[in-house]
């Protein structure tokens, strides 16, 4: 597997928990936060992943 696809899964796996940490963290103001900018980052960081290189 090339490093590249290793990297995407990884991030993947990122978001994935990132989106458990939002479900779980219903109710509480600071826990939501930090699950949703956690989760923004993850999507920030698979930006070069997704993107057609030119």
């Amino acid at each position: 597997m090339k490093n590249k696809t290793i990297d995407l899964i990884g991030w993947i796996l990122f978001t994935i928990s990132a989106v458990g940490f939002c479900i779980s963290s219903i109710g509480s103001f600071w826990a939501m936060f930090g699950s949703v900018f956690f989760l923004v980052a993850c999507i920030v960081f698979m930006i070069p992943f997704l993107r057609k290189d030119k």
